[in-house]
C-alpha cells in the first residue's frame, strides 16, 4: 500500500510561483510512474503533468507547459511540482497520483494510488 500526501499548496498571486511536493510511504515509488493531477470546482480532474519512473520522461499539458515542471527525487520518495508564472485559471485542488507503472499514464483510470490533495489558489 501506498500512501501520497501533497503539501506546497496555499495562496499567490498572479504571476507568482509555488511548488508542490508529494512525499510517499509504505512502499518505495521508486518503480512507479507518477502524476500531478487538478480539480477546479465544477470541473473534471485533468492531467497537468506526469513523469517516468526514472525521470527520463516527462509530460505536461498545454494549458501550463512553460510555466510548470515536474521532477522527482527517487531517494527521498519525493514528486515535485515547481509552478512559474501563475495564473487565477491554475486555481484548483492539486492531486498526486502514482501508477504501477515505469512509462507515463495519461489517463486518471490508470493511477492506483491518490493523496488527498492540496489547494492552490492564485488571485489575480
Amino acid at each position: 500500500q501506498v500512501t501520497l500526501v501533497e503539501s506546497g499548496g496555499g495562496l499567490a498571486q498572479a504571476g507568482g510561483s509555488l511548488r508542490l511536493s508529494c512525499v510517499a510511504s509504505g512502499r518505495s515509488v521508486s518503480n512507479y510512474a507518477m502524476g500531478w493531477f487538478r480539480q477546479a470546482p465544477g470541473k473534471e480532474r485533468e492531467l497537468v503533468a506526469a513523469i517516468s519512473w526514472s525521470g527520463g520522461s516527462t509530460y505536461c499539458a498545454d494549458s501550463v507547459k512553460g510555466r510548470f515542471t515536474i521532477s522527482r527525487d527517487n531517494a527521498k520518495n519525493t514528486v515535485y511540482l515547481q509552478m512559474s508564472s501563475l495564473e487565477p485559471e491554475d486555481t484548483a485542488v492539486y492531486y498526486c497520483a502514482a501508477a504501477d507503472s515505469a512509462s507515463i499514464n495519461y489517463s486518471l483510470h490508470r493511477y492506483n494510488y491518490w493523496g488527498r490533495g492540496t489547494q492552490v489558489t492564485v488571485s489575480s
